[in-house]
C-alpha cells in the first residue's frame, strides 16, 4: 500500500525568503534590447527594483538542480505593473535577440540533435533550448520540461512596465508537478514603477 499526504498553506508573511528543497531560483530585472540601463535598476539601500513608467524589461530566472526532476513547472509571478511581451502575437514587438524573446537556456543533460528552436519566434539555436511548453498570461510565466537533468538552466521573457505604483512581487517557483515537496523559490522583492 501506499499513501501520500499533502498540505496547500498561505504564509503569515508576505516576505518570504528563498527556499530551496531540490532546487535553486533566483530572479533578474534588467533593460531589454537596447534600452537604458539606468531605467531599470535595483536599489541596495532599499532593495527595492525601480523600473521607469513604460520600459521594456527583459525578466531572467536562473534554476539549478542537482539531480534528474521529472515533469518540471517553473511559474514566475509579475508584479501588477508589469505585462508580458508575447512575441508570438501579432502586433506585440519582437525581442531585439533571443534574449528578449521568451526562451530559455542551458543545463548539461544530453541534446536529441545539434539544434533548438524556440516555438515564440522559431528561431534555431545551438544552445541548449530547455522548456518544451511556454505560457505567457498575464500575471505570470510558466515554463515546463517533463525530464530535466541536473544542471543550471534559465528561463527569460519580456515585460513592459504599464502601470505606475508600489508592488510586492512574489517568489518565483520551480516544483516537480506530481512531488510538489520537491520545490524550490526566490525571495520575494519590491517593484515600484514610476
Amino acid at each position: 500500500m501506499y499513501y501520500r499526504i499533502g498540505m496547500v498553506y498561505a504564509p503569515r508573511s508576505l516576505q518570504l525568503e528563498p527556499a530551496n528543497y531540490g532546487f535553486q531560483v533566483s530572479r533578474t530585472y534588467a533593460p531589454a534590447g537596447k534600452d537604458d540601463a539606468s531605467n531599470v535598476v535595483f536599489d541596495e539601500k532599499d532593495k527595492v527594483w525601480r523600473v521607469k513608467l513604460g520600459e521594456r524589461v527583459k525578466i531572467t530566472v536562473k534554476m539549478i538542480t542537482t539531480a534528474r526532476r521529472y515533469h518540471v513547472a517553473l511559474v514566475d509571478y509579475l508584479p501588477a505593473g508589469l505585462e508580458p511581451l508575447n512575441p508570438a502575437l501579432k502586433g506585440s514587438p519582437k525581442g531585439d535577440d533571443e534574449d528578449t524573446s521568451a526562451g530559455g537556456r542551458g543545463g548539461s543533460g544530453p541534446r536529441r540533435g545539434r539544434y533548438y528552436r524556440n516555438p515564440y519566434t522559431s528561431r534555431y539555436y545551438s544552445k541548449r533550448y530547455w522548456p518544451e511548453h511556454i505560457n505567457l498570461r498575464d500575471e505570470r510565466a510558466e515554463a515546463f520540461r517533463s525530464l530535466l537533468w541536473p544542471g543550471i538552466y534559465e528561463f527569460v521573457y519580456t515585460a513592459r512596465a504599464t502601470t505606475a505604483g508600489e508592488f510586492v512581487v512574489p517568489p518565483a517557483k520551480a516544483e516537480e508537478m506530481y512531488s510538489p515537496e520537491l520545490f524550490g523559490r526566490s525571495a520575494t522583492e519590491k517593484f515600484v514603477v514610476s
